[in-house]
């Protein structure tokens, strides 16, 4: 059965992503490749997010490796690790949390990059 409806708002980390993505791709002479990850994320993304908040698999189910990964995670505020969702859609891995009636968008990369950079995610 389905969850009843929340909102999903775009943090200014996830639009800057969004706007990296976008430099990188009129860059590689591929803006529609950009027109279509943004309709995907109006179409698809947003809308099951609403639906289905909690569809994302839990990110700490394969905790990052790294020494310096684990070290921001750990930085972040208390809870907010365990909190953190991954969604994939198509090529791009999205980050997000659900925080009561509202899940926040926080980043988004290409599956193939190495990381997210989890020091911008929770600046005002």
């Amino acid at each position: 059965m389905a969850e009843p409806l929340v909102q999903v708002e775009l943090t200014a980390s996830f639009i800057e992503r969004l706007e990296s993505i976008e430099t990188f791709l009129a860059e590689a002479d591929a803006p529609r490749a950009y027109d279509r990850l943004l309709d995907g994320v109006r179409r698809t993304v947003i809308p099951n997010l609403r639906r289905f908040p909690r569809m994302g698999r839990c990110y700490l189910d394969q905790p990052p490796q790294s020494a310096e990964a684990m070290t921001l995670l750990a930085a972040l505020p208390p809870g907010a690790a365990a909190a953190l969702r991954e969604y994939l859609h198509g090529d791009y891995l999205i980050l997000y949390t659900l925080s009561g009636p509202t899940v926040y968008l926080l980043s988004i990369r290409h599956h193939r990059q190495l990381s997210f950079a989890f020091a911008k995610l929770w600046e005002p």
